[in-house]
């Protein structure tokens, strides 16, 4: 799990509405990108600015999935009618 702090209110909203939505979210951190879907969105009550913890579950990058069969099919004995 990947923990991310901020105050910033609008970047909070983005988090709660893809956790809602059960969509991914992204986040830049320094040098490092997480992509992933956000587990909760926690609100630090004694903070002055309120700040906000986001925990985000990382989704592992997919492997590039090939196709079983060839991309065009021919005809086994096209030229036989010709």
């Amino acid at each position: 799990m990947f923990t991310y702090e901020t105050a910033d209110q609008k970047e909070v909203r983005r988090f709660r509405i893809a956790q809602f939505n059960g969509r991914m979210a992204t986040v830049k951190s320094g040098e490092s990108t997480v992509t992933g879907f956000v587990r909760s969105v926690r609100e630090q009550e004694s903070s002055i600015p309120p700040r906000w913890t986001i925990t985000i579950i990382p989704n592992t990058p997919r492997e590039e999935t090939r196709p079983l069969l060839p991309g065009t099919r021919t005809r086994p004995f096209a030229e036989d009618y010709f």
